[in-house]
């Protein structure tokens, strides 16, 4: 298509330091047919060749390119890109995805547009795999079953938001104030607007921040994550943002240290506060605890 083409689809895709994942996500991204699309590429300031990578590939590309700049932040990057999206639909996508069914998009905006024509409030997201070579370790596998469940909690960035403009509009835009999780409070807003719809296609992710911080350390820290969202602590949440590192950054993970500064500001809240933290806490891990039974239906399938 020509750039003077209005397009089906804006994919927006935020970036800092990638250089390595550029190639092949374009490549992916190349092989989708059927579906008329931009790629907006929204830069946080990159020091590597990021840039470069993206705009060597923009030359021959089957589609417009267009790459755009800011400051650092995945939520203001975000937002950057849907500002300057042409299509009426709009996806939010990770650089380390990517879907080997060549139809994918074409999917899930048939499947959305199908939603939205029957009067649903609706916004779509991928079914999820990590990418290994061999077989998914089961951890990773029981991470996939939770994004295909339409609960609370459980749909994030790394499925790919589809969602039309003005319905983002409406529940949007990110926010910039948050230190990390934009996505997953972007996710719940749309939940409390509409509904959220399992598109019927696969996208796959990279598990990189998982090998190179560890497993082990990583899934706590995230679900304290998740509990101080879901019960609204938003100053503890900001105590915990060094504990994303960009990609380019992630190394193991020594979980005292990022805990460090939460047991410190837990401390310094009045006693009453305190209180309340803790039953919250306590209310959080009691509706969690269905992961438990779905976690040993999946071990014995089903």
């Amino acid at each position: 298509m020509s750039f003077e083409e209005c397009p089906e689809l804006s994919v927006i895709v935020p970036v800092f330091n990638e250089k390595g994942n550029i190639a092949p996500f374009l490549r992916a991204i190349g092989e989708q047919r059927a579906v008329c699309l931009e790629l907006i590429v929204s830069d946080g300031a990159s020091t590597d060749d990021s840039i470069g990578a993206v705009q060597r590939f923009a030359q021959g590309a089957p589609f417009p390119v267009r790459v755009i700049g800011g400051a650092k932040g995945r939520a203001g990057q975000l937002n950057r890109g849907a500002g300057v999206a042409r299509g009426g639909t709009l996806l939010f996508l990770h650089i380390d995805s990517g879907c080997t069914d060549p139809l994918a998009l074409r999917k899930g905006l048939d499947a959305l547009k199908t939603a939205a024509c029957r009067g649903a409030r609706v916004a779509g997201r991928f079914a999820l795999a990590f990418d290994f070579d061999g077989a998914t370790p089961l951890p990773y596998r029981f991470y996939g079953a939770k994004a295909t469940l339409d609960r609370a909690g459980c749909t994030h960035g790394d499925q790919g938001f589809v969602i039309g403009r003005e319905f983002f509009c409406e529940v949007g835009p990110y926010d910039t104030t948050l230190p990390l999780m934009e996505d997953t409070f972007l996710a719940e807003r749309v939940r409390q607007a509409g509904r959220w719809l399992l598109l019927p296609a696969r996208i796959f992710t990279s598990p990189r921040r998982f090998l190179a911080e560890g497993l082990l350390p990583r899934q706590p820290l995230n679900a304290i994550l998740m509990n101080l969202a879901a019960i609204g602590q938003l100053s503890l949440i900001h105590s915990l943002k060094k504990s994303y590192r960009s990609h380019d950054a992630t190394e193991r993970l020594r979980l005292r240290p990022f805990l460090a500064p939460l047991k410190e500001s837990i401390a310094h809240l009045p006693r009453a506060q305190r209180r309340r933290l803790w039953h919250q806490t306590g209310a959080y891990v009691r509706g969690k605890a269905w992961q438990i039974p779905f976690f040993l239906d999946l071990l014995t399938g089903g």
